[in-house]
């Protein structure tokens, strides 16, 4: 079985959204649903400040060396028309922007740029992932995991939720644990779909980051999270993220983490909290 302080990590990761994505115990089957909200705000490289929140419900099933997980969110988005949730600022040809084709001169061919300000809510892009076991130390204190990962584009384009389209990614992620602490870290690659009105770029990612045992039922860490630009007009993400992760007993845990933004292409700061319960 693989380290206890590893999975207390895994989960607070997975759950705040960190790109770290790991492998299910070995020898055990689990099933877990989780509930969260996050908040986050920023200008995007715009001079209108754009409100996000996301109310992420995952649903998620670890077996042997694999471990498969559905994310399904709800959006409220409330600000600039071309600054796309997960994305950041676009090139937003969509004449109807955040539903506002009504303002900016109605329905045409996506030659003009969205920039006017809205609000919108709606279902999000849902997401599945799929993670491997590729290795893992006897000991149980280092490992490596591929992950593949699909986000659908259920999100609303003409709310300006999303682009509309799939997106397809690969990631490749490590941790090694010493004493209390556990370093980990991982890249990866995205290929974006680009719709009628809004263009993106195929990117990279990477992140890079510390955990510390507080106690049985307490950890505490940080990572740093970096993307490279992926839309004309837009700018790369940079960010660091602080959580919190406490477990009340084998089957329920919290977690809570704030995010600041060093990049126009991710917010200047965010906030959240979800809660997991293991089967």
């Amino acid at each position: 079985m693989r380290n206890p302080q590893h999975w207390m990590i895994v989960g607070g990761l997975l759950l705040i959204g960190a790109p770290a994505a790991h492998a299910a115990t070995s020898g055990s089957d689990q099933f877990s649903l989780a509930a969260g909200a996050d908040y986050s705000s920023g200008k995007y490289g715009t001079d209108t400040t754009t409100d996000i929140w996301s109310v992420p419900v995952t649903a998620a099933y670890q077996t042997d060396r694999w471990t498969f997980k559905l994310t399904v969110p709800y959006i409220n988005i409330s600000g600039a028309g071309n600054v796309i949730p997960g994305v950041g600022k676009v090139n937003n040809g969509n004449p109807l922007g955040r539903g506002l084709g009504h303002i900016i001169g109605g329905i045409g061919g996506g030659n003009t740029t969205t920039t006017s300000s809205g609000s919108a809510s709606g279902l999000g892009d849902i997401t599945a992932s799929a993670g491997y076991e590729l290795f893992t130390s006897a000991d149980r204190t280092a490992g490596l995991d591929l992950t593949g990962k699909v986000k659908f584009g259920t999100a609303d384009e003409n709310k300006g939720l999303g682009t509309g389209k799939n997106d397809y990614g690969l990631s490749l992620d490590t941790y090694k644990v010493v004493g209390d602490w556990t370093a980990f870290g991982g890249v990866g690659w995205m290929k974006y779909g680009s719709s009628q009105y809004i263009k993106l770029k195929n990117g990279f990612n990477a992140n890079i980051g510390a955990d510390y045992k507080l106690g049985p039922s307490d950890n505490i860490g940080a990572y740093y999270y970096y993307r490279e630009r992926i839309a004309d007009g837009g700018a790369p993400q940079s960010e660091v993220t602080g959580y919190w992760n406490h477990k009340f007993n084998d089957s329920l845990r919290v977690q809570a983490y704030a995010l600041a933004g060093f990049a126009n292409g991710s917010p200047d700061y965010g906030v959240g909290a979800s809660l997991k319960y293991s089967f």
